[in-house]
Formats: structure tokens, C-alpha cells, sequence
């Protein structure tokens, strides 16, 4: 399986791709993203690319692949709906719209979050734009889309949040997730059970486009 990933140097990214460079079901990796991920391996290949709103210039790169796993994203602290609109649906769209175009049998994963709004009409600002998102995603015409809506992922392996904030807060929380995770395990997931359960959603299937902390920790088995 070949799988072009981005937000390869994002938290969850970097557990995605530490997965896929481990998994045998996974034949080349292509890292698209705004910076590279400074790693090497011999199924990894980058693309570093200024403007991912405008993917025409590289789109030769983007042919011939089985799996898109999407991991960019941004916090919706702080931002208008107009500026968090921008990356979450705008961007994202505008990749998946490139992908299915180029790739017919591909299929696209989505990271999402617990509390999207998939009616696109409620309170909450950015679920309601995630909904958004997830809903042009399933119409965007791949053989498969799925949507992960993960709560508390906990990260392994020393990886790190690039967000100031999310580092101080998982410093913070972390013997409050370790205990969560011993008396709650389908309420928190971790970096290295979302890489595994999208190589298998994207090679095998999954039993529906939304999937739980609960789903990914069963297909991540």
C-alpha cells in the first residue's frame, strides 16, 4: 500500500508516520507538508510545498496511490470562524478534491474530533465546522472515506505536540491519562493505535465512516 500523509510533523502525524514506517502492509510513504519532518528512511519520500491550498505544482507527485492519511490541523483557540474555516474545511477540501481526482481507488482518513457536529448546525463553533468538513469529505468521490473522532489522544514514543499549549497541558494531565486509560481504555487513545488502525481501515476496510476512541482501539488491535 502506498499512503501520501499530511501534518506528518504534528503530533498526530508523527505517530502516523512512525507506524507506517514500521508496518509491512505499508509500501512507500509521501510526506506532503509545509516543513519537512527531518527524518529519513528508506519509504520515505517529501514533498515541502509553501501553499497546500494550491496543489497544482506538485500534483505529479501526488499520482498512483492507494491511502491519503490526514492529519493537519489546527486548534480553533482564539480564532474567528472565518480563520479556522480556512484550514479545517477550506484546505482540507481543496487537498481531498485534488486527491480523488488524481487517485480513483483511493481512500481518504480523516482526523476529526470527539463532538463533531455532523448536522452542521449546532452552538459549538469549530464541531460545527469540523461536520462541515467531514460531510464535503464523504461526497468528495473516494472509494472510501473515514472520519476519526478520537478524545484524548496520548502520545508515545517522545513525540510532542508542536503547540506550546498542548505540551504544557499534557504535562500536566499525564497521570490523569495514564489513570484514565487504566480505568476507562475506550475513552483515551494513543499516537501509535492511530497510526495502526488507519493502515488498517485503508487496507482492509472499516465497519462505518465515523469511528469512535472505541473503534480506533478495536481496528488498532
Amino acid at each position: 500500500m502506498r499512503v501520501i500523509l499530511f501534518g506528518a510533523t504534528g503530533m498526530v502525524g508523527q505517530g502516523v508516520l512512525r507506524e507506517c514506517l514500521l508496518s509491512p502492509e505499508v509500501e512507500s510513504v509521501l510526506s506532503v507538508g509545509r516543513s519537512a519532518t527531518g527524518q529519513q528512511h528508506p519509504k520515505l519520500r517529501e514533498v515541502v510545498h509553501a501553499d497546500l491550498n494550491g496543489l497544482t505544482p506538485i500534483q505529479d507527485h501526488l499520482r498512483g496511490y492507494d491511502a491519503c492519511f490526514f492529519c493537519l490541523g489546527v486548534s480553533s483557540a482564539g480564532k474567528s470562524e472565518e480563520k479556522y474555516r480556512r484550514v479545517t474545511y477550506d484546505l482540507t477540501v481543496a487537498v481531498a478534491h485534488t486527491l480523488a481526482r488524481l487517485n480513483s481507488g483511493m481512500t481518504f482518513i480523516y482526523v476529526s474530533g470527539a463532538g463533531t457536529d455532523s448536522t452542521e448546525h449546532g452552538r459549538s463553533m469549530w464541531a460545527r465546522v469540523k461536520g462541515q468538513t467531514e460531510n464535503a469529505l464523504l461526497r468528495a468521490g473516494f472509494k472510501a472515506a473515514y472520519m476519526f473522532r478520537p478524545g484524548v489522544i496520548r502520545p508515545l514514543h517522545g513525540i510532542r505536540s508542536k503547540t506550546r499549549s498542548y505540551r504544557v497541558l499534557y504535562a500536566v494531565m499525564s497521570p490523569f491519562i495514564l489513570v484514565l486509560a487504566g480505568v476507562a481504555p475506550n475513552s483515551i487513545t494513543t499516537t501509535d493505535k492511530m497510526g495502526r488502525a488507519m493502515i488498517h481501515a485503508a487496507k482492509n476496510g472499516a465497519p462505518k465512516a465515523w469511528l469512535s476512541t472505541r473503534d480506533i482501539n478495536e481496528l488498532a488491535r
